[in-house]
C-alpha cells in the first residue's frame, strides 16, 4: 500500500494562505520603522516599538484564539482572522499620527496571530498522521519562502515607489488570501468528551503537553532573534553589508533543500535524528557568524543556521502536535507559536541590554554556546522520552 497523499488541494491552499500572511509581515517589518521616522519624525525607540509591537499583538491573538478555535470551528476562525487581517492592513492608509500607527500595528499583529494559528491547526489536521513531520516541514516552507521574498520586495518597493503603493500591494495580498480561503475544505472534527471547565484556567489557554518542547523553541528562537535583529548592524561593523543582503537568501535555500529530507527522517526515525544534528549545526553556525571576517564565512554561517534553526522550527512544531489529542490540536499549535513569537519578539529587547558591553560578534558566540547547552535541556524535556519510545518499537 502506498503512502497517503500529502499534496492535496487543501494542503496547497492552506500553505498558500500562510505564505501570503507571512509575506506581508516580513515585507513591512523591514521598512515600517523607517516609515515611522520619515513620516512621523519618530524617535529610534518609537520606531523600534512600531516594529516590535506587531509581535506582541500576535501573542495576544494566539492566546485569545487558542482556547476557542476547536469549539468555534477552525474554518470560521480562519475566515474571521483573514477578514480582520485585511481590515487591519487598510488602517495603514489612515495617517493621523504615530499613536494610530502603533494601534494599527498592534491590531495587525493580533489578526496575524488569529489567522496563522488557524492555518497551522488546519494543516496539522489534514496531514496524514504517518506523514506529519514531513507535511509540517513542507508547510513551514511557505513561511520560509516569505522570510526570503518579503524583505526583498519591501526594500525594493521602498526604493522605487511610495508607501501608499506598498500598502495597496499588501492589501491586495490580504484580499487574495481571503478569497482563496473559500476553496479550502476542513473536515469536521469529532469532539470528544472532556472534563474541561469554563472560566480562567491555564489549560484553557495553553496545551500543557506541548509546553516542554515549546520551551526548547523559546530558547532557540531567543538565540535566533539576535540574527534577525542585529545582522545588519553587525554587517556594518565588520564591513560586509553587501554579503549580508544575501544572508537570508542562503538561509532560506538551505531550509528549502533540507526540509523534505528532515521531515521524512523525523517520521521514519524519530525527532532525535533531526534535533541533535540541528543543535550542532545551529551552534557551529552562530560561532562562525561571530567570527566572520569575509563574505564566504558570513554566508556559510547563514547556511548552517538555516540547517539548524530552520529545521528545529518545523520539527518542534510537529512534536507539539503529535503529543496532543486531536481535539486540542488548536491549543497545541497556539502554544507552540506563542513560545516561538515570545523568543523572536522579546529576544532583541533583552539582548539589547548586553550590546553596550560586548560586540555583536562576541554576542553571537555566546549565544552559540547557549544553543549547545540547550541540547541538554532538550534531552531532559523530550529527547530521552523519544529515545525510549523508539527503543520500545525496535
Amino acid at each position: 500500500m502506498g503512502k497517503p497523499k500529502l499534496w492535496t488541494k487543501d494542503f496547497i491552499i492552506v500553505s498558500s494562505i500562510n505564505f501570503l500572511l507571512t509575506l506581508v509581515f516580513y515585507l513591512l517589518i523591514v521598512i515600517i520603522g523607517i516609515y515611522a521616522v520619515n513620516e512621523y519624525q519618530a524617535t529610534a525607540s518609537q520606531a523600534g516599538l512600531v516594529t516590535g509591537i506587531f509581535i506582541v499583538g500576535a501573542l495576544i491573538g494566539r492566546l485569545a484564539v487558542g482556547r476557542f478555535i476547536d469549539t468555534v470551528g477552525r474554518k470560521r476562525i480562519l475566515f474571521m482572522g483573514l477578514i480582520l487581517y485585511t481590515m487591519a492592513i487598510a488602517f495603514y492608509f489612515i495617517q493621523i499620527g504615530i499613536t494610530f500607527l502603533l494601534i494599527t500595528r498592534l491590531l495587525h499583529g493580533i489578526t496575524l496571530g488569529i489567522a496563522s494559528t488557524a492555518t497551522g491547526t488546519i494543516v496539522a489536521q489534514i496531514i496524514p498522521a504517518e506523514r506529519k513531520g514531513e507535511g509540517i516541514g513542507y508547510f513551514s516552507m511557505s513561511a520560509t519562502l516569505a522570510t526570503a521574498i518579503g524583505p526583498f520586495i519591501g526594500l525594493y518597493m521602498s526604493q522605487n515607489t511610495s508607501m501608499q503603493m506598498i500598502f495597496s500591494f499588501c492589501l491586495t495580498l490580504g484580499i487574495i488570501g481571503l478569497i482563496t480561503a473559500f476553496f479550502v475544505y476542513v473536515p469536521t472534527l469529532e469532539m470528544t468528551k472532556t472534563t474541561e471547565k469554563s472560566g480562567f484556567k491555564l489549560s484553557n489557554f495553553i496545551e500543557l503537553k506541548a509546553v516542554p518542547i515549546a520551551l526548547i523553541t523559546l530558547v532557540v528562537s531567543f538565540c535566533y532573534s539576535s540574527v534577525l535583529s542585529f545582522i545588519n548592524f553587525y554587517a556594518i561593523e565588520i564591513d560586509l553589508v553587501s554579503a549580508a543582503s544575501f544572508f537570508f537568501l542562503v538561509y532560506s535555500i538551505a531550509i528549502l533543500i533540507s526540509r523534505p529530507f528532515t521531515g521524512r527522517l523525523m517520521d521514519v526515525k524519530g525527532a532525535n535524528y533531526v534535533m541533535y544534528p540541528a543543535f550542532i549545526l545551529f551552534t557551529v553556525g552562530m560561532l562562525l557568524l561571530g567570527s566572520a571576517h569575509n563574505s564566504l564565512t558570513l554566508l556559510l554561517s547563514g547556511i548552517l543556521i538555516g540547517l539548524g534553526f530552520g529545521n528545529m522550527q518545523s520539527c518542534t512544531q510537529a512534536i507539539a502536535v503529535k503529543l496532543t489529542p486531536p481535539h486540542r490540536m488548536g491549543l497545541a499549535t497556539s502554544t507552540f507559536f506563542i513560545f516561538l513569537d515570545a523568543g523572536l519578539g522579546f529576544g532583541p529587547y533583552v539582548l539589547g541590554f548586553f550590546i553596550p558591553y560586548t560586540s555583536y560578534g562576541t554576542l553571537y558566540e555566546i549565544l552559540g554556546i547557549v544553543v549547545l547547552a540547550s541540547t541538554a535541556l532538550y534531552f531532559f524535556l523530550h529527547g530521552k522520552k523519544e529515545r525510549s519510545k523508539i527503543s520500545a518499537l525496535a
